[in-house]
């Protein structure tokens, strides 16, 4: 029903350039074949499932324009429903003025292209485990911290073949943006919003400290306590613990005074990238 939906507005648009992609639900689902065929026979759309590279790629152009000019060492964070992605980047050697740039022109690979210094991905990593499929893994423990501890130290296990995972990184330069319905509800706490502001969000920087204040009070507040804070919402109260226990354990291990928060993601990535190969764009950074 929600597809056709997608497709009565694209009709009405007109929509004649698109790309619609499917991604970890599809890719795990024994019968995302027959489910593709059967919203192609329906709706006449054909879905792409997208590898988790392409992704992460995606992800990481769609957050161009929150990238400092300070920033030498980049993680790009994305936190999904079935998968989370991350990203780091090696921006040393490009000039700051150039640095967004620089992370726009990833939307052709993440291999490096020419001999001109360019933003070099040090590694990148798709944890199979998302919001959803991360709180799936612990709904026998019945104690709301017990639970939430164990969802945190199980997936940092997940990154052991990281390779940033076992490097000393430096504060100073370094960046973590953050692209998730976790790290902008989170913002939204903090700020104390009772009805979301993209506005206010999407740019929002924060410390490890303060993120981890917030998370605090969510556990004060228990599971009756989120259902009914304003600040989270209904439709997120069930999954915000399992993204914050995914983003505590990021910042376990890279403390960062840093943390953009980003409300964008694949649809933004997908526009760059589309609108850059098109020679429409000239490799951003883009608002």
């Amino acid at each position: 029903q929600a597809l056709s939906i997608c497709q009565s507005k694209i009709e009405k648009h007109g929509v004649r350039r698109m790309r619609l992609v499917a991604t970890e639900a599809c890719r795990r689902a024994r019968n995302a074949r027959d489910f593709i065929r059967q919203v192609r026979r329906e709706t006449g759309m054909d879905l792409e499932v997208i590898a988790p590279e392409v992704e992460a790629r995606l992800a990481v152009i769609s957050c161009a324009p929150l990238v400092s000019k300070r920033t030498e060492q980049l993680l790009v964070v994305d936190i999904g429903g079935g998968s989370t992605e991350l990203v780091w980047i090696d921006l040393s050697q490009v000039a700051p003025e150039d640095r967004p740039r620089a992370i726009m022109r990833l939307h052709a690979g993440f291999a490096p292209h020419g001999d001109a210094p360019a933003a070099r991905v040090v590694d990148w990593i798709s944890v199979p485990l998302g919001v959803a499929t991360l709180k799936d893994q612990f709904t026998d423990v019945q104690d709301d911290t017990a639970r939430f501890a164990l969802m945190s130290w199980y997936f940092e296990e997940k990154l052991a073949s990281f390779s940033p995972y076992n490097s000393e990184n430096a504060r100073a330069g370094f960046q973590i943006i953050g692209t998730s319905g976790t790290v902008t509800t989170i913002a939204a706490s903090f700020l104390g919003l009772r009805r979301y502001d993209r506005a206010k969000v999407d740019g929002l920087h924060m410390s490890s400290d303060q993120i981890d204040t917030v998370i605090h009070e969510y556990l004060s507040l228990g599971p009756e306590g989120r259902r009914s804070d304003p600040r989270i919402g209904r439709d997120r109260h069930s999954l915000i613990m399992s993204g914050a226990a995914i983003l505590q354990a990021l910042l376990r291990i890279w403390p960062t005074d840093r943390l953009s928060v980003a409300d964008r993601g694949l649809r933004e990535g997908l526009l760059y990238a589309q609108m850059s190969a098109d020679g429409v764009l000239d490799d951003g950074p883009y608002q």
